[in-house]
C-alpha cells in the first residue's frame, strides 16, 4: 500500500482534493475528522482536565477550547501534547484497516503534516495550493472567521512556498474542479508506479 501525505495551508482546497481521491476508492484518513471524533469522546476527560470549562454536555466545545488556547503558545503546546498522540494512534489503526481491505493507495490528510514531522512516514507528499488572494477570500468567507484568527492560523503553519518546495506533487485548486480531478488522476498514475513503504515492511 502506498502512503500519500496530503497537506496544504488553510483555505487551499485540501478537503476537496481528498474527496477526489476517495472517489477513486482510495482510503482517506482525515486528521481533522479524527480530532472531531476525539473531542466527542476519548479526549474529553484529558482536555477538560487541562482546560477546565471547555467541555459541555460530554463533549469538548471547540469555540471554548479555541478561546482557551488562542494566542497562548504554552496552552497550545499542552493541547497538542494531548491530542497529537491520540490522532496518531487513530490514523495508524485506520491505515491498518485499509491495508487489510487491500487498498492500493492510502491518503493521510494532515493539515500540519510538515509541522508535526509526519512527512517522514509517507512515500510521497502532495501539497494543494492556490494564490494568496484566493486563499484569503476563501478563509474569510467562513462563518466566524476574522482577520486575527486567520493570521493566528497562518502563524502556526509552514508557509505555502516552503510546503511546495518540499512536495513531490503540487495541485493548484484555483483552476476549477475538472483541472484538479485531472491532476489527481495523474498523481495516482505516478503513485501506482512506486513501491510503498507499507508494502516493503510487509515483505
Amino acid at each position: 500500500m502506498i502512503l500519500l501525505g496530503l497537506t496544504g495551508s488553510i483555505g487551499m482546497g485540501k478537503s476537496a482534493t481528498a474527496a477526489l481521491f476517495a472517489a477513486h476508492g482510495d482510503a482517506v484518513i482525515d486528521a481533522d475528522a479524527i480530532v472531531h471524533a476525539l473531542y466527542e469522546g476519548p479526549a474529553v476527560a484529558a482536555v477538560e482536565a487541562a482546560f477546565p470549562g471547555v467541555a459541555v454536555d460530554g463533549a469538548v466545545d471547540r469555540k471554548r477550547l479555541a478561546a482557551a488556547v488562542f494566542g497562548d503558545a504554552a496552552a497550545l503546546a499542552r493541547l497538542e501534547a494531548i491530542i497529537h498522540p491520540m490522532v496518531r494512534a487513530e490514523s495508524d489503526a485506520a491505515l491498518a484497516a485499509a491495508r487489510e481491505r487491500g487498498c492500493r493507495i492510502a491518503v493521510l490528510d494532515i493539515p500540519l503534516l510538515f509541522e508535526t514531522g509526519r512527512e517522514a512516514g509517507v512515500d510521497a507528499v502532495l501539497v494543494v495550493s492556490a494564490p494568496a488572494p484566493v486563499q484569503r477570500a476563501r478563509v474569510l468567507s467562513r462563518p466566524g472567521m476574522t482577520e486575527a484568527r486567520f493570521a493566528a492560523i497562518l502563524a502556526k503553519q509552514m508557509p505555502d512556498a516552503d510546503k511546495r518546495r518540499s512536495a513531490h506533487f503540487i495541485i493548484r485548486t484555483d483552476a476549477g474542479e475538472a483541472a484538479a480531478a485531472a491532476d489527481v488522476a495523474a498523481v495516482r498514475r505516478a503513485l501506482m508506479g512506486i513501491s510503498g513503504r507499507a508494502d516493503r515492511k510487509a515483505r
